[in-house]
């Protein structure tokens, strides 16, 4: 009997040290990528119009000794003509929303956070989009005691195809580079605890044996396959910055808060009476 309360003091001990350590485990928000991108568009503009109006008058009398005859005629007529064309430059902003989830999955799979869910950016994509301190003022991210504030710096699909060296296929593929720049806010202090950027890419390579093939690339595995290796190099860089060893989902000095971590209890002998 003593020795399986000796036990159980020590699973609990045990479990009260892993629920102190998941209490101050440090909260993070990852918002969706935000980007801006000058565009231009062509434009051309035809506006014609005409407007005419027509005031005629006359009367005539008759007697047995005259005759007299009035007339009056008015005419208007007004043309407009326009033609403009050229290219129309503006600034477009928004957020990706296709980016982020499987960096947040690394970071439920890594176990050494709590992940909160951001709420998206609401209202017109204006320059204070890019304001991370005013939506953090404005509580755009509850609980959160970091937000993983996301830009896009460059983004390109690229189509390509090359001749095979042997015979007459080639090789035609679509691939997508994507480079975003990170900073992790303390959402108290506003202290950037870790600035970094990452970057992904994905490709579908198709094989075309004869002329005039077409091909239908695989837009969405593209997309897939940036959006993993661009998870990979930012949680990478994440738990190195913010002093979590990669994969582990407890630090062995560190909680990553700066505060220690629980110590693991040492296994007490047991003895088994028969």
């Amino acid at each position: 009997m003593l020795n399986a309360k000796k036990i159980l003091a020590t699973l609990f001990c045990a479990a009260s040290g892993l629920s102190a350590y998941a209490a101050d485990m440090p909260k993070i928000a990852v918002t969706d990528l935000t980007y801006e991108e000058k565009v231009s568009e062509y434009f051309r503009v035809v506006s014609a119009s005409s407007k005419s109006s027509v005031n005629a008058r006359s009367s005539e009398r008759e007697t047995d000794h005259s005759y007299s005859a009035r007339g009056s005629y008015n005419a208007k007529s007004e043309s407009n003509y326009y033609e403009a064309e050229g290219f129309y430059t503006y600034i477009d902003r928004g957020e990706l929303k296709t980016y982020t989830a499987d960096l947040k999955g690394a970071l439920i799979k890594g176990g050494a956070v709590h992940l909160i869910q951001a709420r998206p950016y609401v209202g017109k994509p204006m320059e204070k989009i890019f304001d991370i301190i005013g939506r953090i003022k404005q509580g755009m991210y509850p609980g959160a005691d970091y937000v993983l504030f996301g830009t896009v710096s460059n983004i390109q699909f690229r189509q390509e195809s090359n001749q095979l060296q042997y015979g007459n296929s080639i090789t035609a593929s679509l691939s997508l580079d994507l480079v975003a720049d990170f900073s992790l806010i303390n959402t108290k202090t506003y202290e950037v605890k870790a600035a970094f950027s990452a970057s992904g890419s994905g490709v579908d390579t198709k094989i075309l044996s004869r002329a005039g093939d077409r091909v239908a690339f695989n837009r969405g595995k593209v997309m897939q396959e940036t959006s993993r290796s661009l998870a990979d190099a930012a949680y990478g860089e994440l738990m190195v910055q913010f002093g979590i060893p990669r994969g582990a989902n407890r630090p062995a000095n560190s909680n990553g808060i700066g505060q220690p971590a629980v110590p693991a209890q040492a296994p007490e002998p047991v003895t088994i009476y028969k």
